[in-house]
């Protein structure tokens, strides 16, 4: 068995009220008016109050830009090198940060023996698990692997990485670091895909200390992990590479993909756990947007208040990718921390990404 003992998070410097990100938006968009209502509709109704990034623009006058030119256009638009400028500038700092507050108090940082870096808005090699290894002064033998492009669930498979490392051996500590600067790929072509993203998507970095279960450390026990790819959405959520930047493809449909698969996945993997719907006594579900948190509701047929820690997330950071989860998973920790009684609660967590992927986790504490 293994444990997480401890999550970590952060944010870049620049919060940015949702509706300033929409005032933006509209302006580069520049659509009519009856678009512009449409667009004011969609993010009335998103349930996001703030999101985080990196570039500064998205709430300032186009005089006090540093990322995107001030130019009607916005030509030259940023290319993929530029962007991976700022991701290369940007990620392995914010990424500290949630390394530290996560590990400071926790275990000595020297203990650490393996490192999972995870992350589909930048990529190189060497990487950000090689930044990490040099900033936290990790040992040059310092296990380490890196999960790309996998999206929303990879924090899921990550840990499912994590669990198989601790049973493997007893001794090692295992550091997930999850950073996502998905604002960094905004496309001004004002597709559904693009108007969706830039409706939804928000810059952070989440880590996981990952350890045998031993009575050292109190800690969510990983009891089981289970996922399925859905073939029929495989094209309703994707993320590609191009020259100006990375290409989201987020189609309307995914949450009814969810709704209708969702319940009979989870019944799937409760009973692998060996436990019942009912017994689940937290549920942490990405919250990928509204509509999503709305379908797992509906499929599960959950009280509205289930998500609420999910949905919490939502509505201070916006979609991060794969940091999500565990930020929502950070709160129901502590929660339960604060308020256990003396009996087991068991969470139920879920993530979703492209292929369509499900990715589920049930844990103990």
């Amino acid at each position: 068995m293994s444990k997480i003992i401890s999550i970590g998070t952060a944010v870049p410097a620049f919060k940015h009220r949702q509706q300033d990100i929409m005032q933006f938006m509209q302006a580069v968009y520049a659509p009519a008016e009856a678009d512009k209502r449409k667009i004011r509709f969609l993010y009335h109704l998103s349930d996001i109050d703030t999101r985080y990034s990196v570039i500064p623009d998205y709430s300032r006058t186009a005089a006090e830009w540093k990322f995107y030119p001030a130019t009607e256009n916005l030509e030259p638009f940023p290319s993929l090198e530029q962007r991976m400028t700022w991701y290369h500038r940007y990620a392995a700092p914010l990424s500290l940060q949630a390394v530290r507050d996560c590990v400071d108090g926790k275990v000595d940082q020297g203990t650490i023996t393996h490192l999972i870096s995870v992350s589909c808005t930048g990529m190189s090699a060497p990487g950000l698990d090689l930044q990490l290894v040099e900033l936290l002064e990790l040992p040059k033998n310092t296990w380490r692997s890196s999960v790309n492009f996998m999206g929303c669930y990879a924090a899921v498979h990550a840990l499912k990485i994590a669990d198989a490392l601790c049973r493997a051996d007893h001794k090692a500590k295992v550091l997930i670091v999850c950073t996502e600067l998905c604002t960094l790929h905004f496309q001004r072509d004002a597709s559904v895909d693009n108007i969706a993203s830039s409706l939804l998507f928000g810059d952070g970095s989440a880590a996981a200390l990952v350890t045998h279960d031993d009575e050292a450390h109190k800690g969510l026990q990983l009891d089981s992990f289970y996922g399925e790819i859905i073939p029929g959405g495989k094209k309703d959520m994707s993320w590609e590479l191009s020259s100006s930047g990375f290409l989201m493809t987020l189609s309307s449909y995914v949450p009814e993909l969810v709704e209708k698969d969702f319940g009979a996945l989870t019944g799937r993997a409760l009973q692998q756990a060996g436990i019942t719907q009912e017994q689940v006594t937290r549920w942490c579900v990405h919250p990928g947007g509204k509509k999503i948190l709305e379908a797992v509701t509906e499929s599960l047929q959950l009280d509205k208040a289930a998500l609420s820690p999910c949905a919490e997330v939502l509505r201070n950071y916006g979609n991060m990718s794969s940091p999500t989860i565990l930020f929502a998973l950070k709160k129901i920790m502590h929660s339960i921390t604060t308020t256990q009684k003396g009996s087991t609660e068991k969470v139920f967590a879920a993530a979703f990404g492209p292929g369509l992927t499900m990715e589920t986790f049930v844990g103990s504490m």
